[in-house]
């Protein structure tokens, strides 16, 4: 998803390590990028990002097995859709975007004030095999971007209260509630690995714009 651009140390716990990375605030530092298996990942490798038409944006993505979570090539996935996030200034990424169909998504919105009003910071997150349970159906609209429909913005309306039960990038299960914003970011990050865009979620075909028709017409200022 995207908003408008923004302008590891060696473990035996990798669990441990990133819930103190987050607490502390800390963002990845993709210089030290080491797996809890002792194997260095690559500092820096931005991949293409794939736009709707592309086939794989349409097709389920396919669970990741327990012992594909802790190999390099996961690892090496992770640390790529990272750097591929934070190049194309966006604020979640889904694997099936830059062509590898398996249900994994990262979140890392910077919060501070942005075109949605004043965010709450979220920071780097993991999704392997995500399972979405809505615990209000409430729901509540933002005009949604995506980095795989460059230039259109849609306004989508989605629950605004949800947990999600999902697999970090050590192997652990993990539950988290969100609300707001953050609800909605999931809930666009996850329905890639369904094979659904943003697009498709649009109760009005009318409120599909162009992103510079958007700016001049349609953008109301942040509070």
């Amino acid at each position: 998803m995207s908003i408008g651009r923004f302008s590891k140390n060696n473990t035996t716990d990798c669990a441990e390590d990133e819930r103190k990375g987050k607490q502390a605030g800390m963002p990845f530092d993709k210089n030290r990028a080491i797996s809890r298996f002792g194997s260095t990942i690559d500092a820096m490798a931005i991949r293409p990002i794939i736009r709707m038409g592309h086939p794989t944006l349409r097709r389920p993505a396919r669970p990741l097995g327990l012992e594909e979570i802790g190999n390099d090539a996961t690892q090496q996935l992770l640390t790529d859709m990272r750097d591929t996030l934070r190049d194309a200034g966006g604020i979640g990424l889904a694997a099936p975007q830059i062509d590898a169909a398996v249900r994994l998504a990262i979140i890392e919105i910077p919060g501070g004030s942005s075109r949605y009003g004043n965010l709450e910071r979220m920071p780097f997150t993991v999704f392997i095999n995500p399972d979405i349970q809505v615990l209000n159906p409430a729901r509540a609209g933002f005009w949604e971007g995506c980095l795989s429909v460059p230039g259109l913005r849609g306004f989508v309306e989605r629950p605004q209260h949800v947990k999600v039960a999902f697999t970090n990038r050590c192997g652990k299960a993990e539950e988290l509630e969100l609300s707001g914003f953050q609800a909605t970011v999931v809930q666009h990050e996850l329905d890639h690995l369904d094979g659904k865009l943003f697009i498709d979620r649009l109760a009005d075909s009318a409120r599909l714009a162009f992103e510079d028709e958007y700016q001049r017409y349609l953008e109301q200022p942040s509070p």
